[in-house]
């Protein structure tokens, strides 16, 4: 009996042993996040499960149950799902609420920007496992209310509806008056405009509050293109110009500024720190040597800076002092090296054109013409003219002289003026006047050519040897053959008393003078 005992009992015990070896795998032992629960609560040695992964996650894992304890064959951790990028909204921006990744249960904040409104109800898009819920939110332009003006002022712009940063400019009508407020508004983020509408009114000034300096004969208003006088405390100076009150205000501000002379640079000066140092108030006077070339004078320091300008002038011709003649335009006392100027001769004096004249190196002016009295000229080829001179003076015929004609012989008559008086421009008031026979019908010259002499006068194209022409005429005489030659004038001229201009000319042998010599 007892064998059998020690058999059962091992039995049992291999019994018990077994059972240990093949305990089951539990559910509630599967430890992974974001997973959707196992199937059943226990799995038997050996058995296989799937877990899936949560809504809006992605991944997976397939476990073994391996005597009671889970074993792990594929593992694919469980992640949020990713979404596209929402989207960006036209004048607006967006930020996440949380986390820093579009993932599933991210939320993104839209907002528009300055100026712009959102007309979306929903203002938001959530990452689900489909993706973005609703749509991009939309932002469009604050816009401002109609602008609407008087008679008297002008708007130009989008004055109907204006959208935010959108200028409206005024202006008045009439030149005379000036924008009583703004004369330029924009449309802000709020949708209100960032003045109201201006209005016109005269174009005035009001005298301005001067630092270091007042307002003389000050005026409660001043009108339109008033000018404002003002001056400056001992030790300022006045801005350069004059105020004049226009449609935008005064054309300068009125300012004063602290007057003290500075180290004069750029201006010749022999080493300006040297003898412009120490105190250079108003008043104050510095002696000084210029660079080579240059002229010197005491400076004085004055509410403009130092006198004189420049402190060192270059080397400068004095202005010309030229006889019977003025320069050309403003004369000057001083002209520098190269510079060009143009006199020009008084009335009755030569040359009559302007002369320019060029300052040189030396200082020294060059191109000068003298200006001389003009004179007339006295020449007449008529022998029977009488000139006589008022005055009665010897020399040149100068501006104002005038001459007296008359005829030398009876039979004569004066033609043209019988007085003729010397211009300023050096010529006669008229031509000279000639002396012609009182009868030019009757006065004629003869002419009887010899046989081997010609002439230009033909009768129906052949020469003629014996003929008569008027005063006036000229005629043309050849001798014909090789052997003579003309003695005398080969032109001639009939004159008003019936007379060639020249001894009537002859052909001769030409041997004959041969032989002479």
């Amino acid at each position: 009996m007892r064998v059998p005992v020690k058999l059962l009992g091992f039995v049992f015990w291999l019994f018990f042993f077994n059972c240990g070896q093949c305990r089951d795998c539990l559910r509630e032992d599967i430890k992974y996040e974001n997973t959707e629960p196992a199937a059943k609560a226990s799995y038997s040695d050996g058995e296989t499960v799937r877990l899936y992964c949560m809504t809006g996650f992605t991944g997976m894992y397939r476990l073994k149950c391996e005597e009671g304890t889970w074993d792990t064959i594929v593992e694919r951790k469980c992640a949020k799902k990713k979404c596209s990028h929402p989207g960006d909204a036209p004048n607006g921006d967006f930020k996440l609420t949380a986390g820093s990744e579009f993932v599933f249960g991210a939320t993104v904040l839209y907002t528009c920007k300055k100026g712009f409104e959102m007309t979306s109800r929903i203002n938001q898009r959530t990452c689900r496992a489909q993706g973005w819920d609703n749509t991009v939110p939309v932002c469009e332009a604050v816009k401002c209310p109609a602008i609407r003006t008087n008679a008297f002022v002008t708007a130009s712009g989008n004055t109907e509806e204006g959208s935010y940063g959108d200028v409206i400019h005024f202006e008045c009508v009439s030149a005379d008056k000036k924008i009583d407020g703004s004369s330029d508004i924009h449309c802000t983020e709020t949708g209100d405009w960032s003045n109201s509408v201006p209005t016109c009114k005269e174009i005035t000034c009001t005298a301005p509050v001067i630092s270091n300096g007042f307002v003389v004969e000050p005026e409660e208003e001043y009108q339109r293109d008033a000018i404002l006088k003002y001056r400056c405390s001992p030790g300022f100076k006045a801005r350069e110009g004059i105020p004049r009150c226009v449609k935008y205000g005064w054309t300068l501000n009125p300012e004063c500024d602290v007057s003290r002379c500075e180290v004069p640079r750029d201006q010749h000066v022999y080493s300006p720190h040297s003898y412009f140092s120490g105190d250079m108030k108003l008043g104050t006077k510095k002696y000084y040597y210029c660079l080579d070339g240059y002229q010197y004078k005491e400076a004085t320091c004055t509410r403009d800076g130092w006198t004189p300008k420049p402190l060192c002038a270059g080397k400068m011709c004095a202005a010309p002092n030229i006889p019977n003649a003025e320069i050309v335009g403003h004369q000057r006392p001083e002209y520098s090296i190269n510079s060009r100027i143009q006199y020009k001769c008084h009335r009755g004096f030569e040359p009559e054109l302007p002369v320019e004249i060029t300052c040189n190196s030396q200082t020294e002016w060059t191109g000068i013409r003298q200006c001389t009295e003009a004179t007339c000229p006295l020449k007449t080829t008529d022998e029977d003219l009488i000139i006589e001179r008022f005055p009665d003076i010897k020399g040149p015929i100068k501006h104002g002289h005038s001459l007296i004609f008359s005829c030398n012989r009876e039979g004569l008559i004066l033609k043209g003026e019988k007085e003729i008086t010397c211009q300023s421009n050096g010529e006669w008031s008229s031509p000279f006047p000639t002396c012609e026979a009182e009868n030019t019908d009757e006065v004629m010259c003869v002419a009887n050519l010899t046989v081997n002499m010609r002439s230009d006068v033909t009768d129906e194209g052949h020469p003629v040897p014996e003929f008569s022409v008027r005063p006036g005429r000229t005629i043309t005489l050849t001798c014909l053959g090789k052997k003579v030659k003309l003695q005398g004038e080969r032109k001639i001229t009939c004159q008003s008393f019936g007379e060639w201009s020249s001894p009537f000319p002859k052909c001769e042998d030409k041997t004959t003078d041969e032989a002479t010599s």
